[in-house]
């Protein structure tokens, strides 16, 4: 089979979850005999095609001039997937919930939207009013899409009551992570509760109230750290720094307390998180985040939000700790107790590896996304 992804967040550079998983799954992919290509807009100096580990990635251009967007990258587009097809045909093309709305109707290929949280899901979920546009480019997009499968019970749920889905099937296939490059490394030291959050620098990420739960817990554990992983948020409204409006809010006894190391590449996170003592993801909102699940293989106990597909992913006080996000006081507490526990530590850092294994490993999903691909093939 041919997989073209269209993903604009390919790693190395900046990129999120849909980047690592579009990386995980297409490796596999080609692993396993098929090709994989990936197709996405990106800054000008990213543009250019690569070779990683025999999947194919075409990075195009973005558009110089303001308000240009749309028409200029639906060429961009258009032009490069029939350049794709016409060298070797693509049986599958898959992207995210807005994918979809640049590709023609008439594209010879199963089309898919694999739902990872879109536009709808998040500012509804998050207590936020669509925008139009962003509403539009979605519709849009779901009617191209042949066939459906989303990474959560939760967002597919979710999406389907937000988008009027009806009786449309959708493939539940969680999130992969590659269990090979994030396991454990005991030969890496541990550094004293050493606090760790991985993801972007953002509202909705939960770091306001991850670092509001700092005194809490230095209260009880003096030595501890936070370190802050991830790039930041620039608001598109006011162009402000989110990590610059976080860093203004710390009080002055605080700041040697948390560090804001910026963004690392997605090869070298399983180190940082080694070193670790603890992994913190208070997100307020999520579909099903890699990052946890990335904690979770490397063998650390983690503490992740209640809410959203929390449950989905950890069962709490059995492979993790779920806090209530929007608590400080519940995000202290948690960690408290794990940073104060090394048993506690153990424990629910070994079944969190297991439970990744068992559900969560590329190991476990391959094969069921092989067969959802080839069932969308012959449909």
């Amino acid at each position: 089979m041919h997989i073209c992804f269209l993903c604009n967040e390919y790693p190395p550079g900046k990129h999120g979850g849909v980047g690592s998983f579009t990386q995980t799954l297409a490796r596999a992919l080609v692993e396993r005999g098929h090709k994989a290509t990936v197709v996405g807009i990106y800054s000008p100096e990213r543009q250019g095609i690569e070779d990683d580990e025999g999947v194919q990635i075409v990075r195009l251009p973005h558009a110089r001039l303001r308000g240009t967007g749309f028409v200029v990258h639906l060429r961009r587009l258009r032009q490069a997937l029939t350049g794709i097809h016409k060298q070797s045909s693509i049986d599958v093309l898959e992207g995210p919930e807005l994918s979809l709305a640049m590709v023609p109707r008439s594209f010879p290929a199963a089309k898919i939207i694999r739902m990872h949280g879109g536009h709808h899901f998040f500012f509804v979920t998050l207590g936020q009013k669509p925008r139009p546009g962003r509403s539009w480019l979605e519709t849009r997009s779901f009617e191209r899409a042949d066939r459906l499968c989303a990474v959560s019970h939760f967002v597919e749920e979710t999406t389907r009551e937000l988008l009027r889905l009806n009786g449309r099937p959708v493939e539940i296939l969680p999130n992969p992570v590659d269990t090979r490059l994030f396991s454990p490394q005991p030969e890496v030291e541990e550094q004293k509760a050493l606090i760790l959050f991985v993801g972007t620098v953002c509202e909705k990420k939960g770091v306001r109230q991850l670092i509001q739960a700092m005194p809490q817990i230095l209260k009880q554990v003096p030595q501890a750290k936070l370190q802050i992983v991830g790039p930041d948020r620039i608001d598109p409204q006011t162009g402000d720094s989110f990590t610059n409006h976080i860093r203004s809010c710390i009080s002055p006894d605080l700041e040697e307390h948390i560090i804001f190391k910026g963004p690392v590449e997605h090869s070298q996170l399983p180190a940082v998180i080694a070193s670790s003592t603890v992994c913190v993801y208070p997100s307020h909102m999520e579909a099903l985040p890699v990052a946890w699940l990335e904690g979770m293989a490397m063998g650390k106990a983690v503490v992740a939000s209640n809410t959203g597909p929390g449950p989905e992913v950890i069962e709490d006080g059995v492979s993790g700790l779920l806090c209530d996000p929007h608590d400080p006081a519940s995000i202290a507490e948690k960690i408290i107790n794990l940073l104060k526990d090394a048993a506690l530590r153990r424990r629910l850092g070994d079944q969190a590896r297991r439970r990744v294994t068992d559900f969560f490993s590329m190991d476990a999903l391959i094969e069921r996304n092989e067969n959802f691909y080839r069932r969308c093939i012959q449909q």
